[in-house]
This record gives C-alpha cells, sequence and structure tokens, in this order.
C-alpha cells in the first residue's frame, strides 16, 4: 500500500518564530505540504524557499498573486504541474488567491491538491469558494486545504462540502494557544481514499511559538496506475 500525507499550515506570514514553525513540520513530515500566509512581497521567494529548505521540503516558485497560498513538497512525490491563481477582491482589501499541484508517487495517479485561504468577508469567501472549485474540477481526484475562515455554517464551507466531504479532524485549530474553532481544514472528492487519522506528537511550546492557526492533515491511500497488459498477438 501506498500512502501520502497532505498538511495544510497557516504560517501568519512567518512574522512570529520560523524555526518552531520548520520543526513543527518536519514533526508532521509531510508529502505536501498547503501553505497560508506565507511572504509574498519583498524578498518573499527568497523567504519561502528558504524556509523549504529549513523543513526538508522543495517548492516550486513563482507565487506571486497567490494572496500567500503555496505548495511544499517532498521528494517521496513528483510534481507533475504547479500553479498560482489570483482571486479578485474589493479596492484596498487584503490580495487573496489560491495554489495548486498535480503529484503523486511515481506510479500513481495524480492527485489535484489546492491551498486556500479564504477572505474575513462572508459574501467574498462564497464567491471564490466557487471560483476555486471551477479551478480544481475535471483534472482528476481533487484535495483542497486550507483556512475558510469560518465553520461549517459558512457559505463557503457548504459550498466545498457539496462535491466533496471533509476528511481533517474536527478538533479547533484557532488560536494556536487556546483552539476553540476549526478553521483549518481538508476536503476531499469521493474518489480520494483517506485512512484513518494519525496523530503525531507535536511539541505544545513549538506549537504556540509558531503561528496564531494549528496544523491539520490527512493520509491518503493512492492506487497504483493499471498494470499495462499486452493486447495477445
Amino acid at each position: 500500500m501506498t500512502t501520502m500525507r497532505v498538511a495544510s499550515y497557516n504560517l501568519k506570514d512567518l512574522t512570529l518564530d520560523r524555526h518552531a514553525a520548520a520543526r513543527v513540520i518536519r514533526a508532521i513530515d509531510p508529502d505536501v505540504l498547503c501553505l497560508q500566509e506565507v511572504p509574498r512581497r519583498l524578498f518573499g521567494s527568497w523567504q519561502v524557499s528558504s524556509f523549504a529548505a529549513e523543513c526538508g521540503l522543495y517548492w516550486s516558485g513563482r507565487h506571486r498573486g497567490s494572496g500567500g497560498t503555496t505548495i511544499l513538497t517532498s521528494l517521496r512525490v513528483d510534481v507533475r504541474e504547479s500553479r498560482h491563481h489570483r482571486l479578485r477582491v474589493a479596492a484596498l482589501q487584503r490580495t487573496r488567491g489560491y495554489a495548486v499541484a498535480r503529484v503523486a508517487p511515481a506510479g500513481h495517479e495524480p492527485l489535484v491538491v489546492a491551498s486556500v485561504h479564504l477572505s474575513l468577508d462572508a459574501a467574498e469567501r462564497e464567491r471564490h469558494a466557487g471560483v476555486i472549485l471551477e479551478g480544481v474540477s475535471g483534472g482528476g481526484p481533487v484535495l483542497l486545504a486550507g483556512d475558510l475562515n469560518e465553520g461549517e455554517t459558512g457559505r463557503a464551507w457548504q459550498l466545498f462540502a457539496a462535491p466533496l466531504r471533509l476528511v481533517s479532524p474536527t478538533a479547533p485549530t484557532y488560536p494556536a494557544k487556546a483552539p476553540r474553532t476549526l478553521l483549518d481544514v481538508v476536503f476531499a472528492s469521493r474518489d480520494v481514499t483517506v485512512l484513518p487519522h494519525r496523530a503525531v506528537p507535536l511539541d505544545e511550546a513549538d506549537l504556540v511559538a509558531a503561528s496564531d492557526h494549528r496544523p491539520t492533515w490527512v493520509d491518503l491511500e493512492l492506487d497504483p496506475y493499471p498494470s499495462q497488459v499486452p493486447d495477445p498477438a
């Protein structure tokens, strides 16, 4: 059986303890890491690439216009495609976007993974959710991870939950010091096999020092490509 771990983490623009954040990520040991609130202005690319190296992961780069979302990967998976998309926002509002990668271990069907960070405005969240769903559809199995900035009663959450299903733990993720709200989640399409959640021992001091959010993750079971059987002569 081949498994792949996908994690999601809001890093608060690496303005807190980036070394603590890297220790948390190394302990989780993801194959694919969906990030939100990564540096995106002057020297942002250098900060993200150096942070990826500290985590023992790799970055495809080019996250300009992604609203601070991006995806890191380990050498255990192949990146078939990587792209970042800008979402339209009202004037003077924080830029928003989402990152998409098609990834899989060698010999396995690619999975479309999206990292999202929705707006603080409910109407904008709902509108962006529709755009994101359209952007990730049609390319195979889908996994969508990130900070939704709303709970299960929100319209964006409900839009995602219609074609997808919540597969990550339901324990609160925000704020990191004393979590009481579930904001950080992973949704997957019905054709993705999700394994029972495996807890990872994480240092509490690092979790509080690293970010105002806690990470979440899921383990997937992946199907190999069908065997290529030659036609009879």
